[in-house]
């Protein structure tokens, strides 16, 4: 063959080739690629991952990651489909598998109890027929708000809604109602709860009162606009200090809500060690050891997925009673949210530093009402 048409042959065996090569290409613009989506920002030491919104979906249709929004409109659409236990077990269910959850379960087993009590009319009995234990009994404490909301006369039926029982659960349900109807004026939610008649509802009233002031829900922007920015420069446990002594404790205990929520928890977990340090402000009025019970509270609630991570933070405390107190708090709300009397047990047992270990034991006999 000579090499002038060998030439030829090939160039035109590599144009064809060429050609094909063009026909089988997908040519469409790939998707932009940003550094954001490739490299995750960096996070403080403990910090969670972030809930993303466009998560994959699990089989089930549910997202990899509930955030509060989605979990919310699961739950609302589940009970109108079905009814208030249906939503409730389904809920206790998912936090039980995805204890992270429990950061907004409580809020939305708020609004579950609101929307039962209009759906059935205002009739209470037939409201607080299902079980409604879960997310430490939101459903029951939004049911109580919504009934003291649509009153004409709280201040009577207050006293009706809880008997004959007067449960702990339901009486703090009135807590928060008191500061719907008074329009977050705390003095006037105070009044109403000093309606009941013994000391021990009136500090049962008065856990919902405060937990309402300074958290109506985790997550939730507008619990940011209840505290006077003013106020708080002057005194950063306000209003606490200026209340009675029958209802300072709670004061105190809820304040530590605020401080967290407003110092982003989610993505700084040093803010737990730092609210420790914040509650000392409260040592001249009495308040530090129920701020850090508080803290601890908190601590748990918020990361009841790693428990010896949550009392590592109470270790970070200086003063050994600053340590106890914040033991109490999480071992408080362990109990709350883990009912069975095993429940202590299991929290101590997974706490790895012996002096909050033991800490953790001596409390373990602490009664679980505050939620």
């Amino acid at each position: 063959m000579q090499p002038r048409f060998f030439a030829i042959l090939t160039a035109l065996l590599l144009g064809v080739l060429g050609l094909g090569s063009v026909a089988v290409t997908d040519w469409s613009p790939a998707a932009a690629t940003s550094p954001a989506a490739t490299t995750a920002p960096e996070r403080g030491a403990g910090a969670r991952p972030a809930a993303v919104g466009g998560a994959s979906a699990t089989p089930t249709g549910d997202p990899a990651v509930w955030t509060r929004s989605t979990l919310r409109n699961k739950m609302m659409a589940e009970m109108d489909a079905t009814d208030p236990g249906v939503a409730l077990a389904d809920l206790d269910k998912i936090t039980k598998e995805k204890p992270y959850t429990v950061r907004f379960c409580h809020p939305i087993a708020h609004e579950l109890g609101h929307a039962a009590v209009k759906r059935y009319h205002e009739d209470f009995q037939k409201v607080i027929s299902f079980p409604h234990e879960t997310c430490a009994a939101g459903y029951l404490h939004g049911a109580v708000e919504e009934m003291l909301n649509a009153s004409t006369q709280p201040e009577v039926d207050l006293l009706k809604l809880c008997a004959p029982q007067n449960t702990g659960p339901c009486i703090h349900g009135v807590g928060h109602g008191t500061m719907f109807v008074a329009k977050q004026d705390v003095a006037k939610a105070r009044d109403l709860c000093n309606k009941f008649t013994s000391d021990q509802n009136r500090i049962r009233c008065s856990e919902g009162l405060f937990m309402q002031l300074f958290g109506p829900d985790e997550e939730d922007e507008q619990a940011k606009a209840n505290l006077p920015a003013d106020k708080l420069a002057q005194d950063p446990l306000y209003p606490c200090k200026d209340q009675p002594s029958l209802f300072q404790s709670a004061c105190y205990f809820y304040a530590p809500t605020f401080y967290l929520s407003s110092h982003d928890y989610p993505n700084h977990p040093e803010v737990y060690a730092e609210a420790l340090k914040w509650c000392l402000n409260g040592k001249a009025s009495g308040g530090a050891a129920d701020c850090s019970r508080g803290v601890g509270s908190r601590t748990m609630k918020y990361n009841l997925d790693r428990e010896d991570w949550a009392a590592q933070q109470c270790a970070t405390a200086a003063d050994g009673w600053q340590r106890k107190a914040c033991a109490e708090g999480l071992v408080s709300y362990y109990t709350v949210n883990y009912t069975d009397g095993g429940a202590a047990g299991r929290l101590c047992a997974k706490i790895t530093n012996k002096e909050m270990q033991g800490y953790c034991r001596s409390a373990g006999g602490l009664s679980g009402s505050l939620d």
